[in-house]
């Protein structure tokens, strides 16, 4: 018995022996490297991308590029990590992220695909040609015929100057752009996490997908996480998951986009496609000009169960809020709806500031534009803020609803809502169906006012109402005082998610607005 736990103390030790002497460090220098050294020391450092493109890592490897240094081509990763040892990439050294320059060459600077359980970090990465190129990206994550591909990490990159087609029909261009297919596999992520990044100056979109849309096919991905990114000088889409199952997109901020498109472009901030139980909370989008869409918020085409929470939207062109759905493939195994999402909690400033009242880049521009037959929406304890409009402008809309495809919008609720105008403002309803108005605040001038029978017609008192600027500290400014008519005069909605837009615990007798605390003078 003794020899037998001696051998399995030695094999043991082998196993463990084997499986440090399995994990390697890579060094790549630019300047001082050499792609005859052995790499695993900064004083042995290879040199070359086609170096690192050329070798298949472990589970385990590291990846080091050196800060300061940069490369011209692409970086394209071979071999798979596994969930006890993914393989990383990130920078040694002091000084700027390693920056690795495609110039166009390809439709990709950095390349993952089929391959699983990697982490990549602190790169800066760029993709400009001499003209734009339709599928253009800056990073492109694909898995074809793989089966599930797990944990990809990209974090804390700076991703810019990507110059993609702005037609989307063409494919567009993206900084991020991750694709999920096959047909003798079916093919999803499973943890793909976008965290940290910095995504500027790219065209036409920042972070988007493609997957299995059609309902007769639909193979969601899973645990996708989209958060903490900064995308700015984007015209497009900023952030739309695709083909996903309970995808997270939050604390993510869009602004500043160029006003770049034609009337038949297309583009909102954050929004999913054929994608069910997303939700998209503590996001900010402002500034977005596309001529067609242009929200900052949207709940579209095919999704289940969406929820839009705690967000700020604020001078966006074309509004707060799009949900639609395409009627005429509705209800069929393609297109199974666009139903139960929810809308709470959010802040809208100033949107819906489209400046073409004429000419070909006029267009309407509702603060929240229901289309088509989505179903079961819920909008409630939200709060409007709808300046005066500057000369140009065209006249405000809060609701606009029409019908994409035939049917029309049904049971869509609005409750314990805040609509505060300082002009004429209206809202536009034909063929909806059962749309119900409950316990909203209508403080202002309004055409075609819905039948709301617990309205509050009152000034709602906010803390500031002038206030305005980037930032969440800003919507502490729309808390409500304690001597406001709403404190506990909203109604209680079931599944409410238990909190505000501040945290705080929501009471029996809920406030109308998004706190359920108040400030006082």
């Amino acid at each position: 018995m003794e020899k037998v736990f001696k051998l399995l103390h030695l094999l043991l030790v082998f196993i463990f022996f084997a499986s440090c002497q399995s994990k390697a460090t890579y060094y790549i220098d630019s300047t001082n490297g050499n792609d005859t050294n052995s790499g695993h020391s900064p004083n042995s450092a290879w040199s070359s991308l086609e170096k690192v493109n050329q070798t298949e890592f472990k589970p385990g490897d590291k990846i080091l590029f050196k800060s300061g240094s940069s490369w011209n081509g692409q970086l394209e990763l071979k071999g798979s990590g596994s969930a006890e040892a993914p393989i990383q990439i990130n920078k040694y050294g002091e000084g700027k992220n390693p920056a690795i320059h495609g110039k166009g060459e390809k439709l990709h600077t950095l390349l993952l695909h089929n391959v699983e359980y990697w982490e990549v970090r602190n790169l800066e990465i760029t993709n400009a040609g001499d003209e734009r190129q339709a599928k253009r990206r800056g990073v492109i994550v694909s898995a074809k015929d793989f089966g599930d591909c797990h944990h990809i990490v990209l974090d804390s990159l700076e991703i810019h100057h990507v110059n993609g087609s702005l037609i989307k029909k063409e494919g567009g261009g993206s900084a991020i752009f991750w694709q999920n297919r096959g047909d003798s596999i079916l093919t999803r992520f499973i943890g793909l996490q976008i965290t940290n990044c910095y995504l500027h100056h790219c065209e036409r979109n920042g972070i988007n997908a493609s997957g299995y849309t059609n309902r007769k096919k639909w193979h969601p991905s899973l645990n996708v996480v989209i958060r903490h990114n900064l995308l700015e000088q984007i015209p497009g889409d900023g952030i739309v998951p695709i083909g996903t199952d309970g995808a997270l997109i939050e604390y993510n901020i869009m602004r500043d986009c160029p006003d770049s498109f034609t009337t038949t472009e297309a583009a909102a901030g954050i929004w999913p496609w054929s994608a069910d139980n997303t939700v998209i909370q503590f996001n900010e989008v402002s500034g977005h000009k596309a001529n067609w869409d242009g929200q900052g918020f949207d709940s579209d085409w095919n999704c289940q169960n969406t929820i839009i929470q705690y967000n700020y939207s604020h001078d966006n062109y074309g509004g707060f809020l799009l949900v639609c759905n395409n009627g005429s493939n509705v209800h069929t195994a393609q297109n199974i709806g666009t139903t139960n999402t929810i809308i709470r909690y959010n802040v809208s400033i100033n949107d819906g500031i489209r400046p073409y009242k004429t000419g070909p880049k006029g267009w309407f521009s509702p603060i929240m534009h229901l289309s088509g037959p989505i179903e079961n929406t819920q909008i409630y304890n939200n709060v409007f803020v709808i300046p005066a409009k500057q000369s140009g402008d065209i006249d405000r809309t809060i609701v606009q609803m029409d019908n994409w495809g035939g049917p029309w919008p049904e049971n869509t609720l609005f409750a314990n809502n805040i609509f505060y105008v300082e002009e004429n403002t209206k809202f536009s309803f034909e063929g909806d169906i059962n749309t119900k108005f409950s316990n909203n605040c209508f403080y202002g001038k309004f055409e075609n006012l819905p039948n709301d029978p617990a309205a509050i017609f009152e000034d709602p008192q906010f803390f500031n109402v002038s206030a305005r600027g980037a930032g969440f500290d800003v919507l502490k400014n729309f808390m409500l005082t304690k001597s406001s008519p709403l404190n506990g005069k909203g109604i209680v909605i079931e599944n409410n998610g238990g909190k505000d837009l501040f945290g705080n615990k929501l009471g029996e007798k809920p406030t109308i607005g998004i706190s359920e605390t108040s400030m006082s003078y």
